[in-house]
């Protein structure tokens, strides 16, 4: 089973690994928990009425969760490619992946220790977030000059999930859910919420 680390746990970096691990990869999130989310409130995510942005970011912890995805409180100092994936340090421990999404905001140091292409000061990706290093993926505002918002962000994570999935598959992947997946995933619950 392909592994996936992703380092950092925004809207970016949960959104990349909601979709990763509930479509079948193994999916690690690694986090210091200091994401801008804490300080925004929500009034322009589809869905969202208003909504303060620890509560939503409590809420995609959550929904990760459920789906298998390994939430892991540590501070990422290096990445490295290895073999024919990723070594990740984190707290002094090394982890291996096959892929990897840095979700680390603004911060670019990994992506730039990674050996990613730079254009001007942002991390020079495609339309699938996958940066010149292959698969490695960087999203959110490492991406883009002064657009930074959740709705942005979780995009980035869910076309850097996606790409990672149609590697994996070997075909373009649509990730499309109906009622009866999620009645299979979450019992009766599901339509109560």
């Amino acid at each position: 089973m392909a592994h996936v680390i992703v380092v950092g746990g925004g809207a970016a970096g949960l959104s990349a690994a909601l979709f990763t691990q509930k479509n079948g990869l193994e999916t690690t999130v690694f986090d210091t928990d200091k994401t801008w989310l804490h300080k925004a409130h929500l009034f322009n995510y589809p869905g969202i009425g208003s909504q303060d942005g620890t509560v939503f970011l409590e809420t995609l912890q959550r929904q990760a969760e459920t789906f298998g995805v390994e939430r892991v409180s540590a501070e990422v100092s290096d990445v490295s490619e290895s073999g024919d994936g990723f070594t990740v340090t984190a707290d002094g421990e090394d982890h291996d992946a096959d892929y990897v999404v840095l979700a680390t905001g603004a911060n670019r140091d990994l992506a730039e220790s990674l050996g990613c292409d730079f254009d001007g000061d942002l991390v020079d990706v495609d339309v699938t977030m996958e940066t010149s290093v292959d698969g490695a993926y960087a999203t959110g505002a490492m991406v883009r000059a002064e657009e930074w918002q959740a709705v942005i962000s979780a995009g980035d994570g869910a076309a850097a999930a996606l790409n990672i999935l149609s590697t994996e598959k070997g075909e373009n992947y649509h990730d499309f859910d109906v009622p009866a997946d999620a009645d299979e995933a979450f019992g009766a619950m599901a339509d109560e919420s």
